[in-house]
């Protein structure tokens, strides 16, 4: 006989447990990260058989770093495609605020000061994109565009167009923080970790993240509501600038020196690690993990052209491609919603 009485409480949590957890994963595969997520499997498996270097601890940490700068720099580009904006600025603001690093270590100060000289160069570009979008209501496009140029001559005036390798006292830990690992983790990985599960917090539980998700909806209501629609979009300026030039000062590490021509084109691979990752350039749509994932496709395109003896040059058209098809991905998604 079936058992048609009451159920205990025990049993009424356990399926509302069940129910939340069903909900949440159906949730979860209808988001475009997941999606990417599964494109990098299969390009795993498949490059497993195809290249017997893919799977080795080498070729695998050399990945992960790789699309750690990208992927720290996505998440600030995602803030921004979130208020349904844009900035071209950020690969260029990789050239400044490296050297501008680079100038305060080699005069002998220390690696504290800077990280502080690059941070705040950062800060103050996007603070400029920022006032002049937010306040001004210039073009996004225009002012980012405009901004991609200047921060480039300026890194070239700076470092009088010449290379940077000499970082004063703190070289070497200089080095170690950008170029080695922990417990077999690329350090710059270990960043993009704390900084994702940071913007996830962000996005899930701020009133600021709220702010700006509702921002790239509709700026207007969200003004109407009271929000400081102004204020907000400056600092999701800030925040980009700010990520670019953390990543500057990890690649320098990296690197071991730095010239004004770092982070060229960059601006390119970033959108599209954002886009690919689910951010929406209507607005209003964004995820913390979508940013590294969007990351970690393109780099794991480069590598696999490069292990199956495929001209490197066909690296931009597949970050293009994969741009187009997650664009048309969520205006399908939208038509249906609609």
């Amino acid at each position: 006989m079936n058992d048609t009485g009451p159920k205990s409480h025990a049993e009424i949590d356990e399926s509302v447990t069940q129910k939340q957890e069903l909900s949440g994963l159906q949730a979860a595969i209808r988001t475009q990260p997941f999606w990417v997520l599964i494109s990098i499997v299969a390009i795993g498996i498949v490059m497993s058989f195809v290249s017997d270097v893919f799977m080795t601890e080498r070729n695998l940490f050399n990945i992960t770093r790789n699309f750690a700068f990208f992927g720290i720099m996505a998440l600030g580009m995602s803030a921004v495609i979130c208020t349904a904006g844009i900035d071209l600025s950020v690969g260029s603001l990789m050239g400044l605020t490296g050297i501008v690093a680079g100038l305060v270590m080699q005069a002998g100060y220390g690696i504290g000061w800077g990280f502080l000289a690059c941070m705040s160069a950062a800060a103050l570009v996007g603070l400029v994109n920022g006032v002049l979008i937010a306040y001004l209501r210039m073009a996004p496009f225009v002012v980012t565009l405009g901004m991609l140029a200047m921060a480039r001559s300026i890194a070239m005036v700076v470092s009088n167009n010449k290379m940077i390798y000499n970082f004063g006292p703190d070289q070497d830990l200089f080095e170690w923080i950008g170029g080695e690992s922990v417990l077999g983790v690329p350090n710059p990985v270990w960043v993009l970790i704390i900084l994702t599960c940071v913007f996830w917090w962000v996005w899930r539980f701020s009133t600021w993240g709220r702010w700006v998700i509702a921002i790239g909806g509709n700026a207007q209501a969200a003004k109407l509501s009271g929000i400081p629609v102004e204020r907000i979009v400056v600092s999701v300026y800030v925040i980009s600038s700010l990520c670019a030039g953390l990543a500057a000062f990890l690649m320098v590490g990296w690197f071991g020196s730095v010239t004004n021509a770092l982070g060229l084109t960059y601006e390119l691979n970033v959108i599209a690690a954002s886009v690919i990752g689910g951010a929406n350039l209507m607005g209003g749509v964004v995820y913390a993990v979508g940013a590294p994932i969007g990351a970690a496709l393109m780099e794991l395109i480069r590598n696999s052209l490069l292990l199956a003896g495929i001209d490197a040059l066909w690296q931009q058209f597949f970050v293009g491609l994969f741009l187009i098809l997650a664009v048309l991905l969520e205006q399908i998604r939208n038509r249906r919603r609609n």
